[in-house]
């Protein structure tokens, strides 16, 4: 595996492989990786010739209270799974080469519609630094493929219209969200959960699941299927945040006209917040 530290290093190895006719997969994350990123990566490496992982802890994309600094970097972990899965090069840019003049000054891009609720409302400024340093690094790799998880279904909805809304030249592939037996969403949240919290975790599943059952049974009272559930994460110690049944494009509140939903809950549990979702497609 190749290890590339700066732009120019970076485009070498992409020349390379473009001059040799090899597509690109590249996959964005911030480290801490784990099964689901590695799934991210095998579906890179099943659409393209070669597979590209960057690590970068974007500090863009972190509100005034949250602690930037404290965000778990586990490098030689990082490196070992990526070597393992065959991943072709690893891209690790500095804060400085991103943003030579600072956060302040660096141009932003701004998403419009999909980022005023959800994560956006409860995240203020998320996604803009999220949007920013995508689009940055899509300039810099020029990737053919490039693979979001689909367990962060808006911060993947909101990079599939900035691709289409400013035509980039890059194919967004949405991955299905990796889980454990239990049903719990991976991420790296969940390694903050206690062992009786993670068992407690998997509620969240197990509710969307019981609430898409019931829209494929024909319930469009969607607020009440939304306070049925908020009721029952309240009740099992979990401080809900939101749990919304969405028009699975807009993320718009869904109508009873909509075939494809999603349903969005991010809900606390001591310290973490947790976020999945499910979609729903009624044909």
């Amino acid at each position: 595996m190749y290890h590339a530290t700066s732009v120019i290093e970076l485009r070498q190895y992409v020349q390379h492989w473009k001059e040799h006719g090899q597509s690109i997969a590249f996959i964005p994350t911030m480290g801490n990786l784990h099964a689901g990123h590695m799934s991210l990566i095998e579906k890179g490496q099943s659409l393209c010739d070669r597979s590209l992982c960057s690590i970068f802890v974007n500090p863009m994309q972190f509100g005034p209270n949250e602690d930037f600094n404290h965000y778990p970097r586990t490098l030689d972990s990082d490196f070992e799974q990526l070597e393992a899965i065959g991943c072709n090069l690893v891209y690790l840019p500095t804060a400085s080469e991103l943003y030579p003049e600072g956060l302040e000054k660096i141009s932003q891009v701004q998403v419009t519609d999909l980022t005023d609720y959800y994560e956006g409302a409860h995240r203020p400024g998320h996604f803009t630094g999220v949007a920013t340093v995508v689009l940055k690094l899509f300039n810099i790799v020029k990737p053919d493929v490039s693979v979001f998880g689909k367990k962060d279904y808006q911060q993947y909805r909101v990079i599939s219209k900035m691709v289409a809304d400013l035509n980039l030249d890059v194919q967004i592939i949405g991955q299905e969200t990796t889980r454990e037996a239990s049903g719990l969403a991976i991420s790296s949240r969940n390694q903050y959960l206690d062992p009786e919290q993670t068992g407690k975790a998997a509620l969240i599943n197990q509710l969307l699941r019981d609430c898409a059952g019931q829209i494929n049974e024909g319930e469009r009272d969607f607020k009440a299927v939304e306070a049925r559930a908020v009721n029952r994460l309240d009740e099992a110690g979990f401080k809900t945040d939101y749990f919304k049944i969405c028009n699975a494009e807009t993320l718009l509140p869904a109508s009873a006209e909509n075939r494809n939903l999603v349903i969005l809950v991010t809900a606390g549990l001591g310290e973490t917040r947790l976020l999945d979702n499910i979609e729903i497609s009624l044909w």
